[in-house]
């Protein structure tokens, strides 16, 4: 019986690289070359950036929050932190993402230094008790390490979370206009199990502030999630629903294909999955919001993130290398954060997008030109 269990895996792993390491369609396929060939496709002949330089505090370029990081990072002086979210607006999706992007950092600094990273963070509170940015970051910060340090549903993820929700309110007590301590709140009612009109309760004070607010929705879509407290319908439901309501040019109009990688199974069994009806319709419906959305929108790298990996499966080869040149040098974006190793994960994909798009006639001069 474990000899059929081990030919059965090891049918599946092929079944899901042999697309990806040989052309299915006559010679016009990827095929595996040796290290150093000069048949090897080369990512850095297309300007990207080197697997060990990609940054995971962002989804897209910000550069004032990247010099403020820098500071704040090398001095452990959190002032500069503090006046760049002072000054930038509530209403928009820049400032959820500095929270989180501020919070990720300190995070990863404490996971670093065990006991001493991220002490810029435990200042900034101490000191400036009374700021809702650091309110805000806090909170966040929190709900980070309850994922990054501890097992999903441990007496510990569940103290990190409740201090986050604790936390939180204080942050919207601070900035009653501020939809992001409420986004926060979001992702603890997902992890501490909260019942759905709880939630509802929650998602009704954000949809109040910010109708259309992209990250809001991204944070709502995970609880009504199969792999959470929902369904694959529930999502979908959610997701078709914001994509219908959305105003021209939106990015929601792109959310049913996050609905659908958050519903994806483990193990995929069915033939040509990702050449059926389903995918096409979200992947043509994110392309659309790509297209249509303004050029400068802060979300607009989360929904590129997301095609990628989806184009790449589908081995639409050039249209992936299009969503390569804009968003590479970033990966703090799904799918590749959900990965122990994101840079790594994001790197496979841009090379087999490379390879594929040059074993059909593709290169630099063609995709830059």
């Amino acid at each position: 019986m474990e000899i059929l269990w081990l030919l059965l895996a090891l049918c599946m792993i092929t079944a899901v690289l042999v697309p990806f390491l040989r052309g299915r369609r006559g010679g016009g396929g990827i095929r595996l070359a040796s290290p150093g060939s000069p048949d090897a496709a080369d990512p850095e002949t297309y300007g990207f950036v080197r697997q060990e330089l990609l940054d995971v505090r962002l989804p897209g370029p910000d550069q004032d929050l990247v010099d403020v990081l820098h500071v704040v990072q090398a001095t452990q002086e959190w002032r500069a932190a503090a006046q760049l979210l002072a000054g930038t607006p509530q209403e928009g999706e820049v400032r959820w993402q500095r929270v989180q992007a501020f919070a990720g950092a300190a995070s990863l600094e404490l996971a670093a230094r065990p006991g001493a990273g991220g002490a810029w963070l435990r200042s900034w509170r101490a000191e400036a008790p009374q700021d809702p940015g650091a309110a805000a970051v806090h909170a966040e910060f929190l709900v980070q390490q309850a994922w990054r340090s501890s097992a999903v549903g441990s007496e510990d993820f569940r103290i990190l979370l409740e201090e986050a929700r604790d936390v939180a309110g204080e942050a919207a007590a601070l900035a009653p206009g501020d939809p992001v301590p409420h986004i926060t709140r979001l992702t603890v009612a997902r992890g501490l199990g909260y019942a759905p009109e709880e939630f509802d309760r929650i998602w009704a004070e954000i949809i109040d502030r910010t109708p259309a607010h992209f990250g809001a929705h991204l944070a709502a879509l995970h609880f009504w999630s199969s792999k959470w407290h929902g369904s694959r319908e529930l999502a979908d439901r959610f997701a078709t629903a914001a994509a219908a309501r959305a105003p021209q040019g939106s990015l929601l109009a792109g959310l049913p294909l996050f609905a659908l990688y958050d519903n994806l199974p483990e193990v995929n069994l069915t033939p040509n999955f990702y050449g059926s009806a389903a995918v096409t319709k979200a992947v043509e419906g994110a392309l659309y919001a790509v297209h249509s959305a303004r050029q400068d929108d802060p979300m607009l790298a989360h929904v590129r993130h997301l095609l990628v990996l989806f184009l790449v499966r589908m081995e639409r080869w050039s249209e992936a290398m299009h969503q390569f040149v804009h968003i590479d040098g970033y990966i703090g974006a799904l799918p590749w954060t959900e990965d122990s190793d994101p840079a790594a994960e994001y790197a496979i994909y841009r090379a087999l997008a490379v390879a594929g798009y040059e074993a059909n006639g593709g290169s630099p001069a063609r995709l830059l030109g």
